[in-house]
């Protein structure tokens, strides 16, 4: 059987970190969906809205190699896409790991056989560092 995974993220204003993620993420599956996450969620869990507009943000991801699709992600939990797509491993950085939200989903994938995959987080260069360096308001 294949293994698909997925990667959900922002990738607003697309950088090295989110290249790493989706880059190793492949190199864990047989077939990669990104979940681009809505504008909505992205201020829900972050509290800003993202620089570059949902759609753009799908085609550059969509348009990776490595990347087998790319879809919009309206929700905050992470689980609710899985009776979507029934991926077996989800990837996040491991500046996720540990917290409340992971350990739920942890939980909650492990009752229907799936698992998270923790990638070292890039904390030189994030879409929050590039948005100080260009001087960009939350």
């Amino acid at each position: 059987m294949p293994v698909i995974g997925y990667a959900p993220g922002a990738y607003d204003m697309f950088h090295i970190g989110h290249l790493n993620i989706l880059k190793r993420a492949s190199q864990e599956c047989d077939w990669l969906v990104a979940g681009v996450v809505t504008d909505d969620v992205v201020f829900k869990a972050k509290g800003k809205l993202p620089i570059v507009p949902l759609e753009e943000r799908i085609e550059i991801v969509r348009n990776l190699r490595f990347v087998h699709e790319a879809v919009p992600d309206p929700h905050l939990d992470k689980f609710e896409m899985w009776p979507n797509l029934n991926y077996d491993v989800l990837f996040k950085g491991d500046d996720w790991r540990g917290t409340e939200r992971a350990a739920r989903l942890e939980h909650k994938l492990a009752e229907v056989g799936a698992r998270v995959v923790y990638f070292p987080y890039t904390i030189h260069t994030s879409s929050t560092a590039l948005r100080k360096l260009i001087s960009v308001p939350s």
